[in-house]
């Protein structure tokens, strides 16, 4: 069967480390190659990194254009800061590439509307890397909650809290220091809370209420949010995000970035499933799913996962063999909650609605 080509635009440590060497499989002492989807070649603007890119066996390209010109690549995934996601993802999908870009989607909402759009017309598969959908465990509780084990669900918490932003170098970074690229834990974690929330009660957030967390770090970003959101059935649950949490280190850290669902006979808790984490052997944390009954805890087990990365990519590659093309519609929802999320902190606290 015929492999969708990929080309990566935008090379830096996590893209060669978790898109490159594990998404498309190039470390081949830890992966076997993937059944749809082929990673071929690589540009970044630091020059520097084509050594890393052809030691993995990938094709330099010295311009995006250059790249984009290749009729041997099919599709790319655009790794690049989020202020160029927009007009990267478009120039390619104007090049008939299909395209996986990284989340956030872009840095507006009008902007991830004109790539939806742009999508459309140039009949190209567009997708966006929500990739925890695809972690084990949360499907797991997703198949959970909806055959009722836990009985009648009436709340949630979905977390991602770490301590970031307290050095002088990470208080410059972007994740911190700009606004634009949507920095700062809303945008940065809080997106990730929301479509998790969404995908395991297969049902849509609505509306949205959210407060700023008291300032200790010096950061032009917020410190953190506690969000309450609303979904389309009526049902309630809350996000915290926040880059002023000590936890303790790294292993409070990680087991931390979870998430609980609370039913009338029974409460999930999932530790280490909000995160970039797919259960591998050798990961820093064994990602846990527990079930408590008044006290009586059932650990979950999962005996079959695979890479989240892989899965999102091999998703999108599907979409494009099979003339299924994905649409990106979610990565736009997504935004409109973050950006309703940092309305309703300046605003006291006053719910906002999502459309």
């Amino acid at each position: 069967m015929a492999k969708v080509r990929y080309a990566l635009i935008g090379f830096g440590g996590i893209a060669e480390n978790r898109v490159a060497k594990e998404g498309y499989a190039c470390d081949k002492s830890r992966f076997q190659p993937l059944e749809f989807a082929e990673l071929t070649g690589a540009f970044d603007l630091n020059p520097a990194r084509k050594d890393a890119a052809e030691a993995l066996g990938l094709k330099w390209y010295n311009s995006v254009d250059e790249l984009l010109a290749d009729k041997d690549v099919d599709a790319v995934y655009i790794a690049t800061n989020n202020l160029s996601h927009a007009k990267l993802a478009i120039q390619a999908m104007n090049a008939k590439k299909h395209v996986i870009v990284e989340k956030p989607v872009a840095t507006s909402v009008a902007d991830a509307q004109a790539m939806v759009d742009c999508a459309k017309a140039n009949n190209v598969s567009l997708t966006v890397d929500h990739m925890m959908v695809y972690n084990a465990w949360t499907i797991k509780a997703k198949d959970i909650v909806a055959k009722g084990e836990l009985g009648a669900v009436n709340d949630s918490c979905f977390h991602m809290e770490f301590a970031y932003g307290f050095s002088e170098d990470e208080a410059k970074t972007w994740r911190c220091n700009n606004i634009d690229e949507m920095g700062g834990p809303i945008g940065d974690v809080a997106s990730h809370c929301f479509y998790v929330a969404e995908y395991i009660f297969n049902d849509k957030i609505v509306e949205v209420g959210a407060v700023y967390l008291p300032k200790i770090l010096n950061i032009k970003a917020e410190d953190g949010a506690y969000i309450k959101f609303k979904m389309a059935s009526g049902m309630v649950g809350s996000v915290k995000a926040a880059f002023s949490e000590l936890r303790g280190g790294l292993s409070g850290t990680l087991t931390n970035l979870g998430y609980e669902i609370y039913g009338a006979d029974s409460t999930l808790r999932s530790y280490g499933a909000m995160f970039q984490l797919s259960g591998h052997p050798g990961e820093p944390i064994k990602i846990r799913l527990e079930k408590d009954t008044l006290g009586e805890v059932e650990t979950i087990k999962v005996t079959e996962y695979a890479n989240i990365y892989q899965s999102l990519i091999e998703n999108h590659a599907k979409s494009v063999l099979s003339g299924n093309y994905m649409n990106a519609e979610d990565g736009v929802h997504n935004l409109k909650l973050c950006a309703a999320s940092h309305e309703s902190a300046q605003n006291g606290g006053k719910f906002i609605s999502v459309k």
